[in-house]
């Protein structure tokens, strides 16, 4: 049976915590928590309580918990429990509701248990993130990102309306090609462009079709291709593209281009030495 492991991190940037639970077969009491709760079931199944309802939990399945809610779990199945979730103060997720909807007031849901694969999507990389110590601004984008989803989905109806600011758009891929290199930050983009996290993040994703965060990835990718083929070291590539570490800087190549950043540098420098060697046997000749 696999071995029972719990990480906890703490990530002082956005004010919430994140653990992992894996290989649980054990049984949790009734309890309540006084922060919010949103998890993934990643594999095994459990019986919960809450609310005075009764689920099955399933692989796939999210939680969500407001403070108060009272729930019980216990094993259902052998297979043991593979758990990822957020805790979230109600501070936090105060400031977070507002980002997204204007509206200062603390949200509410009208599910415990559900299935939404863009809210999956918009958890687990956001969770990985947390979890290795990112300090990327894009951390805090999938966070706001799925607070609006949750909140667009399961809470209160609030304006759906997209602001169409181009203009505001372009400036801040204008900023984002002109400072890759650099640490950016959600707070600095905005402030560049003059628009609110919320808006930004809507009228980007709609305008551009990607978010910011991914587009500052796809030109810091881009640059990086141009050193490597020039034949510059992968790690001195990242440091020069605004990669925070190498492993994050390969892991982003590889998922992009299909290849580490040493085999794409290696394409090139094989081309190299094959055309220096043809031009010297023309030469000879």
């Amino acid at each position: 049976m696999k071995k029972e492991t719990r990480t906890i991190v703490y990530d002082d940037e956005l004010g919430i915590e994140a653990y992992r639970l894996e290989g649980i077969v054990q049984p949790f009491p009734n309890h309540f928590h006084e922060y919010y709760v949103i998890g993934l079931i990643e594999s095994g199944e459990r019986f919960l309580s809450c609310r005075n309802q009764d689920y099955r939990l399933k692989p796939g399945d999210m939680v969500l918990f407001h403070p108060g809610d009272n729930h019980a779990c216990r094993q259902a199945g052998e297979a043991p429990l593979d758990y990822r979730a957020f805790n979230i103060p109600k501070e936090v997720m105060l400031r977070l509701a507002g980002e997204v909807t204007g509206v200062h007031k603390l949200p509410g849901f009208s599910v415990n248990v559900f299935v939404n694969e863009e809210a999956a999507c918009y958890l687990r990389p956001l969770h990985e993130m947390v979890m290795t110590g990112s300090g990327e601004f894009g951390k805090e984008e999938n966070l706001l990102f799925l607070i609006l989803l949750l909140i667009r989905h399961y809470g209160q109806p609030f304006e759906e309306c997209i602001p169409d600011c181009p203009d505001e758009v372009e400036k801040a891929c204008a900023f984002m090609q002109r400072h890759f290199a650099e640490p950016i930050s959600l707070d600095r983009l905005c402030s560049f462009s003059g628009l609110s996290k919320s808006t930004l993040l809507r009228a980007f994703t709609k305008y551009i079709g990607i978010t910011p965060y991914r587009y500052l990835e796809t030109v810091r990718i881009g640059e990086a291709k141009k050193l490597l083929e020039s034949g510059v070291p992968p790690v001195e590539t990242a440091i020069q593209t605004g990669f925070s570490d190498q492993s994050h800087f390969t892991n982003y190549f590889s998922s992009f281009i299909g290849l580490t950043p040493g085999a794409y540098r290696e394409i090139f420098l094989k081309s190299k030495i094959t055309d220096a060697r043809a031009k010297g046997g023309a030469h000879e000749e």
